[in-house]
């Protein structure tokens, strides 16, 4: 891609802004997201940053992929085109919702979220369509749009949890939300969104990619992911050459080291997690890799 795609607008805190115009807001879903219609990212880039975020390969050139987590691209025309192509898949479609994973490669709730509020504009265009959505964030903001979230009839939110120790969730995810803040946006979501025979609401919370939990944290934190339908665990990187793709060589080599005792042993405490969350959680879906994305 030609470096020179986007026009830097103002800073938002410690981030660069940029707005860019979008040919279209709906990619055709394939790969690991194949089983959906559609995956729909109302921003490009993330300030959350998380050195193990798979997103930075998709930087728009590699400044701005070593600066991963300090930009973020606005759509600035997404919902317009988001209600164009709402519009032609219903009239080509006029019996089935869309299945949309909204988002693969950005979180729709990050901080710039709080004052463009695109994806909130895009959740009310969906009151109108009524989607099959899966809500992928590790964002309490999200609990700011209960009001619209309760007009959904298919929906699945799906929170990334990745370690029960805020210490670790520190080291990999600085700039990210606590984890108890996520827990309890979880649990607010569930006690206020209805589940009857017109709302089909259901909850995962995905443990990826599966980080260290410190020992003394591990049964509390299994016990907290009982409030979710779903747990999702899935290991790091099949490919060692690609861990924390997102951070320098070096960022991801001491963070690594600082965990060593997990990671020299990381298929052993991955089986070992597995199977507490399968003891523990009887009543959890428990699901590794690809098929727990899934809406269904």
């Amino acid at each position: 891609m030609n470096p020179i795609t986007v026009k830097l607008r103002e800073k938002f805190g410690n981030t660069n802004v940029y707005t860019r115009s979008s040919q279209g807001l709906l990619t055709k879903a394939t790969g690991f997201m194949q089983g959906y219609d559609f995956t729909l990212n109302p921003y490009r880039g993330c300030q959350y940053g998380c050195s193990y975020c798979y997103a930075a390969a998709f930087s728009p050139n590699s400044k701005m992929r070593q600066d991963w987590g300090k930009w973020v691209i606005i759509k600035q025309n997404a919902v317009e085109l988001l209600e164009k192509e709402l519009k032609r898949w219903q009239k080509n479609h006029p019996n089935q919702s869309p299945k949309i994973y909204m988002s693969s490669v950005t979180d729709p709730y990050q901080p710039i979220e709080s004052r463009e509020k695109i994806t909130r504009q895009i959740l009310a265009l969906f009151i109108q369509y009524q989607p099959q959505l899966v809500i992928q964030t590790r964002s309490p903001m999200i609990v700011r749009d209960l009001d619209l979230l309760k007009q959904l009839h298919q929906l699945r939110i799906n929170m990334s949890i990745p370690t029960g120790s805020e210490i670790v969730r520190k080291d990999f995810e600085p700039q990210s939300p606590s984890i108890k803040s996520r827990f309890n946006a979880i649990g607010k979501l569930k006690y206020n969104l209805p589940c009857d025979a017109q709302h089909h609401v259901s909850f995962t919370i995905t443990v990826t990619p599966l980080l260290p939990t410190l020992p003394e944290d591990e049964a509390q934190f299994i016990f907290q992911l009982e409030i979710a339908d779903r747990v999702v665990i899935q290991s790091f990187h099949q490919q060692k050459k690609q861990s924390l793709i997102a951070s320098t060589r070096e960022e991801a080599s001491k963070i690594q080291q600082k965990y060593s005792w997990w990671y020299d042993n990381e298929s052993e405490h991955y089986f070992s997690f597995k199977q507490k969350l399968e003891f523990m959680l009887s009543d959890v879906e428990i699901i590794e890799g690809k098929p727990g994305f899934s809406y269904d």
